[in-house]
């Protein structure tokens, strides 16, 4: 286990208290829709927000991850429900970690659905 995989399985198991023991007090969390959490007591209101208002993560699957000093890097496919209406993207994250903590996390995804380039565009 590390910092990111428990903050990820965390959220797979919809335990708000638990996602917030995985960040740092002054952790600063950038979403990638647009969104930044300062603070775990934020990080903590926003995933009690988010479940209570129908949010479920059903899948976080990693696909690739790599620890190295203090940082992690992760990419992974990632299936949820939100706003009633369940979706899935790719995407990646890079965190900055210590004592255990995430003290940086800012997450990417994909704005397309992928396909192989066969010579023309979609």
């Amino acid at each position: 286990m590390s910092a990111l995989t428990d903050y990820i399985d965390a959220w797979i198991a919809n335990d708000a208290e638990r996602i917030a023991g995985a960040v740092a007090q002054d952790c600063i969390i950038t979403e990638c829709y647009g969104p930044v959490y300062r603070g775990r007591d934020r990080v903590r209101d926003w995933a009690r927000t988010w479940f209570s208002a129908g949010g479920i993560v059903h899948r976080w699957e990693i696909t690739d991850h790599i620890v190295a000093d203090h940082r992690e890097t992760a990419q992974w496919s990632f299936e949820c429900t939100w706003a009633g209406s369940r979706g899935s993207f790719e995407g990646a994250t890079i965190a900055r970690v210590a004592d255990g903590l995430i003290l940086e996390l800012r997450e990417y995804q994909t704005t397309a659905e992928l396909y192989d380039w066969q010579g023309t565009w979609r």
